[in-house]
């Protein structure tokens, strides 16, 4: 199995040089709508939370929406997403309700956990998505098992296991990426390299700075990803689902992308200049790079603000109902725990 993975790794180094297939209109504005669903979520997250009414840390996916939205283009019916505490985005790329995820968040009992979860730990059996961690790193050995339960059970689901630059040093990501590549399961590591492990820099923190070499001495392929640019994270999962579902076995996706706020609410990301984020913001946003296609492709300005319209509804219906919905019973502290 080494020669085709080292062709695909080759492969890979190529498209990054050129550009990525266009979007269909239809693409461009599925694509659009839902990376404007979770920045649109996520600003109301952070003001629900300034105004005292979400409790404890919310991590919040705003600048990074291509790359969940691009991954979930790419998946069908079956397939496992699994991450870490920064996950609100996940939650609603993989079709959790606005309402759902939102009344989790305050902490009221129509919440996805019944409001015992809180912002880091979400989950849904139905729309096969398993977490929200807290922990740094631990998603990933739970991801490479949902990858063996589906080897196990001879079908061809692939999980999807996210994770940050910042938990890629930590050990139980390679005990996990051994054990994928020995076994050849079929789970797709996202690494999303947002440049900034809570407050450190990754050229402070990581000897080896290009992530998509993390699995080399395990024989597993790596690519690099603008994971700001929805159409390059749209094709690099598509390559990478057919490689997992062809019984390749593991392969990593490095999303190079950017998180406008800091770490979680209380980081004042001071640790970074103002003009650096303006910068990203004004040259690779990825809301912007698709609406800016649409209206080249004679899309309306109005149509566009009619989409995020629909979007701030949904997002506003969705506040209001996790403000007024009961608290949990107090009856829930006994239930779905181990005794």
């Amino acid at each position: 199995m080494a020669t085709p993975k080292k062709t695909v790794a080759k492969e890979s180094g190529q498209e990054k040089a050129g550009s990525p297939p266009e979007f269909s209109r239809e693409q461009e504005l599925k694509a659009l709508r839902d990376m404007l669903l979770i920045r649109r979520f996520e600003e109301k997250a952070g003001q629900l939370y300034g105004m005292g009414a979400i409790g404890g840390f919310c991590h919040l996916y705003i600048g990074q929406e291509a790359v969940v939205v691009g991954m979930q283009m790419a998946l069908k019916q079956g397939d496992e997403v699994i991450t870490g505490y920064r996950d609100h985005g996940h939650m609603l790329a993989c079709g959790m309700e606005s309402r759902g995820v939102m009344a989790e968040l305050t902490g009221r009992r129509g919440g996805y956990s019944r409001g015992k979860g809180g912002s880091m730990h979400m989950f849904s059996k139905e729309k096969h998505f398993y977490g929200g961690h807290g922990i740094v790193g631990a998603q990933v050995s739970l991801g490479t098992g949902l990858a063996f339960a589906n080897r196990y059970r001879g079908n061809d689901n692939v999980s999807v296991t996210y994770f940050g630059d910042g938990a890629a040093n930590q050990g139980q990501v390679y005990e996990s990426f051994n054990m994928a590549e020995l076994w050849k399961l079929p789970v797709i590591y996202v690494i999303e390299n947002n440049r900034y492990a809570m407050g450190t820099s990754v050229s402070r923190a990581s000897a080896q700075q290009d992530f998509s070499k993390r699995g080399v001495s395990f024989n597993i392929p790596g690519k690099q990803v603008d994971g700001m640019d929805v159409r390059a994270v749209k094709a690099a999962a598509d390559e990478a689902t057919a490689w997992c579902r062809g019984g390749n076995g593991p392969i990593i996706l490095e999303m190079q992308t950017y998180r406008y706020r800091g770490h979680s609410m209380s980081d004042p990301a001071k640790y970074r200049t103002r003009e650096e984020v303006e910068k990203v913001r004004h040259d690779q946003d990825p809301i912007e790079q698709v609406r800016n296609r649409l209206l080249a492709d004679g899309v309306s300005e109005q149509d566009l603000k009619a989409i995020d319209a629909e979007v701030r509804e949904i997002v506003n219906e969705a506040a209001d109902f996790a403000q007024h919905d009961p608290e949990p019973d107090a009856a829930e502290l006994y239930t779905d725990i181990y005794r």
